[in-house]
């Protein structure tokens, strides 16, 4: 009787509710309309000004990095992640190793945001000049909103969908808002024919080597995409709407950041901001005036918050995860707080290894002419483009080389994919490649560690039959 059809029916499931546009809302809301704002200006120093031109090249890479997740969510609809797929699809030490570098993602994310927020902070203390006291500020202000996201987090308060949608919608006011001033501003002061071009291509300034470092930085702009595929189970049709929003999300996203770049540098062409990691405020302050500058630093300050503190608790979710499978030491991540209902050991860590690590890039600035914020967004990058390779090659084995139909588009896409996010992999530069390998090769000595130099089986996420492979 407990197996019968009527008593399988009765248990409780997750309800079919959305269709197409409701994900693409969604995957909106994630990535956040205004996503090339606050990485503008390092991007714009990493590709001597091609922000435009680096903004269409990350949005090809994730097109097809975006059909690889897409189809890899209807192969595989429980499983919702990078490390999971792998896991499945390839072996449990590949995945493992991918699993690895999602941490590095999900890590470094809040850092970026508490080291943009300090800058952006800042920016309404104008009177502070000398030097050493803005370094002091500075660095308080990365205390102060760290302890914030690690307090939030440790109360359990959580941002709703609908809080994340009328944050979306307000961006979306101070985007019209801005494009408004920049029309106004290139009406009144437009700019020579051959300025129009500049964004995408200046023979002055452009190289492969540079276009690929800032392209490297850009798919900074997508991240997040990817969530949409955790929605498998409460789709209409989702082996149709999951991909088809997957792609939409980065088509959209692409176009509209595109848009915002390239009316930022006909206001403000070159890359000599008066502070790097704040650069689009200061756009914005030239196009419309000090009203602007501010509500533009308000909107992404508000928005980094969000994103911020829902970054540090993702980070800690996806810790007790994996302390949950006992792919890390289950005693300590896998332990939830009877009062909060939490994993509160994660959170606490996770806000540690934050603090630790954006001080550690500011002192690192204060130090060499490196900027912290961009030289956190590779680090964040290395941990995503690692993933995605993943992704895509899950997908070449699965649709294409263990499938009985081939097909050229099969074979095409997934590698394309790979291709190019191996590429800008492999631009992220020197320091960022040498941080990244240093943590995966911490990753190998755990795992040795946790098998008995390899003499057991490595395993990082669970493998178990719950979820057959479709689609083959």
């Amino acid at each position: 009787m407990a197996n019968s059809p009527a008593s399988a029916s009765a248990q409780p499931h997750l309800k079919r509710a959305l269709g197409l546009w409701a994900l693409i809302i969604y995957g909106l809301v994630l990535i956040q309309p205004t996503a090339p704002m606050p990485s503008f200006g390092a991007v714009a120093a990493a590709g001597k000004g091609h922000v435009v031109t680096v903004i269409l090249i990350g949005m090809v890479a994730m097109l097809f990095t975006a059909i690889s997740y897409g189809r890899m969510a209807n192969a595989y609809p429980n499983a919702g992640s990078a490390y999971a797929y792998v896991s499945r699809e390839i072996h449990p030490a590949l995945g493992y190793f991918v699993g690895w570098s999602i941490i590095f993602d999900y890590v470094m994310n809040p850092v970026i945001c508490v080291i943009w927020i300090a800058a952006a902070t800042m920016n309404f203390l104008p009177q502070i000049s000398n030097h050493g006291e803005a370094n002091f500020f500075t660095i308080f202000f990365i205390v102060l909103f760290t302890i914030l996201f690690t307090c939030m987090n440790l109360r359990g308060i959580e941002a709703s969908a609908r809080t994340n949608t009328i944050i979306a919608v307000g961006l979306g006011v101070v985007i019209v808002l801005f494009l408004g001033a920049a029309a106004r501003y290139l009406w009144l002061s437009p700019p020579g024919i051959g300025d129009l071009a500049r964004p995408f291509y200046d023979p002055q300034t452009f190289s492969v080597h540079d276009v690929s470092s800032g392209a490297a930085l850009a798919v900074l702009t997508y991240i997040g995409f990817d969530g949409v595929s955790t929605l498998s189970e409460e789709v209409h049709n989702p082996r149709r709407n999951i991909l088809l929003a997957t792609v939409l999300v980065c088509v959209i996203t692409g176009v509209l950041a595109a848009v915002q770049v390239y009316a930022a540098q006909l206001i403000w062409p070159g890359t000599d901001f008066p502070n790097l990691d704040t650069a689009f405020c200061f756009v914005a302050g030239k196009a419309g005036g000090q009203w602007l500058f501010m509500t533009v630093n308000i909107a992404l300050l508000i928005a980094s918050i969000g994103s911020g503190a829902g970054a540090h608790l993702g980070a800690g979710r996806l810790l007790y995860s994996m302390g949950r499978d006992n792919a890390i030491p289950r005693k300590f991540f896998g332990v939830i707080n009877p009062r909060t209902q939490i994993p509160s050991n994660n959170i606490i860590l996770v806000g540690a290894v934050t603090l630790v690590v954006a001080l550690t890039l500011k002192m690192i600035q204060q130090n060499s002419n490196v900027d912290a914020y961009g030289f956190g967004c590779l680090l964040l990058n290395f941990g995503a483009l690692f993933a995605f390779m993943g992704v895509n090659l899950c997908a070449f084995l699965h649709y294409f080389l263990r499938s009985e139909r081939k097909t050229f588009w099969n074979c095409v896409s997934p590698v394309i994919g790979f291709a190019v996010c191996a590429y800008l992999w492999a631009s992220l530069g020197k320091w960022a490649i040498i941080a990244g390998f240093g943590w995966l090769m911490t990753g190998i000595l755990y795992g040795a560690w946790r098998t008995s130099f390899f003499r057991k089986p490595i395993q990082f996420a669970s493998v178990d039959n719950d979820d057959e492979p479709a689609g083959k």
